[in-house]
Order: structure tokens, then sequence, then C-alpha cells
């Protein structure tokens, strides 16, 4: 092996281990020094050490626990700056004794890896702090609890490194004005907060699941991305229901990955996958999660219902055999729970395949004048699929066009224009 190949393992290595322990490392740090954004230049000094050392030295038997102590290192020696800095700038002359500096001893028990688990959960509250905008959180998750470079957010969601890395900085200025402390708020605050954690992790989830714009019809990483930070959660929040039914939804959702693109990468709809190519592994992680989460009770959240509706397609053999009245009584819940446009088009589907398109079609219609679907291209889509079922090919062709002029995904443009032409040019399917 070549000096420049041990070098790129090293790179390799470095860059998967940052990826994993990135979290950890901030948010011991940050308790610390209090303040998130030096927490992150801490972690990413001990990351440049690291590139440094390793390609040299090899890579250490614990490469986490090198990299908590060099970034430990780096602060205490911070630390000590800054009190020699303020005994400095003291009145001249006085003599009482001041506490003494933090020694390493005492800087371990502060990173005590007991502490940790409770670190990363204060670190998830942070970074998904209601205080900024729904864009923030997300580049702000993703950045300091998911171990994404700024250049890996802004491909994911198709806007420029400098946008990502703006919304970033502006995030930690707006929490540090806001006095945000670095703590997990009292149970009963958790509702807001909670919810602002799952939002955002599902948020990244369904960019991944199903892209809103581009050339893709997914994005693998930021599935894998959401599902690492959801396990975590459910981890570190272990009694919280709703946590337990995200990931039961992520788990079984993507289970299906692997059949819902075609050959070319064309997208493959639900009703029409190769079942066999499901996994079954993660099929039964999520049913397990959604059992835990059913186990432990309370109010059934809108994520527990969600997941329900998914393992109701999970446990379906053929689509054939699908439980359709049971996922429009599922839907029903939901809007009680979640009221939405989306929900009740969602529900308009199960109703169509459980009672008949006809009915399907009069929930569809109930929604034309709602302004939140004006632009939302699965609306025109599912009144197109609808009316296609029901014989009425020309006027399936134009919804079915409508919708493909309203998407700004290729793939699904494409399949959209594949299934207007389907009804033929003078409606005749």
């Amino acid at each position: 092996m070549t000096a420049e190949d041990t070098t790129d393992e090293a790179h390799r290595a470095i860059e998967a281990v940052f990826r994993i322990e990135s979290a950890r490392l901030i948010a011991g740090l940050t308790r610390v020094v209090r303040d998130v954004g030096l927490a992150e230049e801490l972690s990413q000094d001990a990351l440049v050490a690291a590139l440094e050392r390793w390609p040299e030295t090899g890579v250490p038997d614990n490469p986490g626990a090198w990299l908590m102590a060099t970034a430990r290192n780096r602060a205490i020696d911070l630390l000590r700056r800054q009190e020699r800095l303020a005994r400095k700038v003291e009145t001249l002359g006085r003599d009482a004794e001041r506490e003494p500096g933090p020694s390493e001893a005492a800087f371990d028990r502060v990173l005590d890896r007991a502490g940790i688990e409770d670190d990363l959960l204060r670190l998830v509250f942070l970074a998904c702090h209601p205080v900024l905008s729904t864009q923030a959180r997300v580049a702000l998750t993703l950045r300091l609890v998911g171990g994404l470079r700024t250049d890996e957010i802004a491909r994911a969601f198709l806007t420029s490194e400098a946008t990502v890395q703006q919304r970033i900085v502006r995030a930690k200025k707006r929490l540090a004005e806001a006095g945000v402390p670095f703590e997990v708020p009292a149970r009963a605050e958790w509702g807001e907060r909670l919810s602002s954690v799952l939002e955002v992790i599902y948020l990244v989830f369904n960019e991944g699941y199903a892209a809103t714009a581009g050339d893709d019809w997914m994005r693998p990483a930021l599935c894998e991305d959401a599902l690492r930070l959801g396990r975590m959660t459910a981890g570190l929040l272990p009694e919280e229901p709703e946590v337990h039914g995200l990931v039961a939804l992520m788990e079984i959702q993507t289970s299906r990955s692997a059949a819902r693109t075609g050959p070319k990468g064309e997208p493959v709809l639900l009703l029409e996958q190769n079942r066999s190519r499901w996994d079954r592994l993660l099929i039964r992680r999520g049913l397990a999660a959604l059992a835990r989460a059913e186990e432990l009770g309370g109010t059934v959240g809108p994520y527990a219902l969600q997941a329900a509706i998914a393992a109701c397609h999970a446990r379906a053999r053929t689509a054939q055999e699908t439980d359709w009245p049971r996922i429009a009584v599922l839907y029903g819940a939901l809007a009680q729970v979640a009221p939405s446009p989306v929900v009740e088009l969602n529900r308009a589907v199960a109703v169509g395949m459980a009672f008949g398109a006809e009915q399907g079609l009069a929930v569809v219609d109930g929604l034309a004048a709602e302004p939140a679907l004006a632009g939302y291209h699965l609306l025109p889509s599912v009144r197109g699929d609808l009316l296609a079922r029901l014989g009425r090919a020309a006027e399936a062709r134009e919804e079915f066009l409508r919708a493909a002029a309203l998407t700004r995904n290729t793939r699904e443009q494409a399949l959209l224009e594949e299934r207007a032409a389907e009804q033929g040019e003078d409606g005749r399917a």
C-alpha cells in the first residue's frame, strides 16, 4: 500500500468516526464552554488534529476517546487563557484569592461519559429550539447532531453552501441572543419542544424519501441520517411513545426503498412495487417500535398513527390484500389529532381504494378550494388517478398534466406525463 493510499484510508476513517462522534463532542463541550458555536470550533480543531496525526500514527484503538481528549485539552487551554485575561483586568493590588482554574481532573468530571447521553439530549433540544425558523432548525440539527458538512446539507436540499452556512451562523447567533439555556426543558414544556425535535427529523426524512426538487426521486443518505437521529432520540427518550412512533414510521417506509425505483431510477408507485424487494428486517424493526409506542399508552399521536398506516401496507403480502378500510379509519383518526388538507387528501385515496373511486373523488373535490393545496401537485395527481379509474380519461389526462407542471422533481414529472399519455391524446385510455 502506498503512502497516498494510507493517507486516503486514514481520511476515510476520520470522516466516518467524526460523523459518529461529533454530536457527543459538541454536546459535552457545550456543557462546559456554554457556547455551541465555540464547542463546534473546538470539535473542528480536534478533527484537524486527527487529519494531521492519524495518517502518520494510524487510527487509534478508540478514536472517539482520542478526539474527546484532544478537544478537552484545547478547551482547557482556552479556559485557562480566559482566566488569565480576567485576572489581568482585575484591580491591581487586590489580594483576595480567586478560585483555582479548571484542572484536567475537574474537566474530566464535567465530561464524564455517564453524562454524555444527557448532553446529547440537551444538544438535540437546543438545535431544534422553536425560537429558530424551521429551515434553521433543520440546518443546525444536521450540522451539530447529524454531523453533516455544510456542503452535504446544501447538496441534499439543493441550495448553495453559502446559504446553509448563513442559516447555521444566524441560528447560533439567535440562540445566543435569546439566551437559550443548554438544558433539557421541564416535562411540562415538552409538548412544543419535543414536537419541534420530531418535526425536524421527519422533515429531513421526507426530503430523502420523496425529494421535492431535482433529478433524483429519492435521497437515501438523508433517510439514513433521519433514521439515525430518530433512533438516537428514541434511545435518549425511551418512555416517549411518539418518538417510537416516528422511528416505526421511518423504519417501515425505508423498508420499501429498493422497490421504489426502477432500473433507470424512475419512480415505482406503491401498488406496483415488487414486495419481495421490501426489507423485512426494517419492517420487523418498525413493527417492534410501533408495538413499543402502543405499549407505552397515552394519547396516540400523529407519528404513531402514520406508522400504523404504514404497518397495514407492510403486513399485506400483495397490494390486493391491503386493509384499505382500516387505513381509511386511521386517516380519519389522524385528521382528528393533526388536521390538515394533506391528511384529508391521503384519506381520500384510502376512501377511494376501500369504498370506490366515486367516494374518493367526492372527498377530493371537497378540497378543490383549499388555499393550502393551490400549488400542491399531489391534489391533481390524486384526482387524475380517481378519474382514470372511473373511465373519465380526458379529465384524468388534464389533471396529470397539471400535476406534472406543478412538481419540481424531474423524475416525478416524467411519471405524471407518462400517466397523462396513457389516457390518450383524445382522452380515450
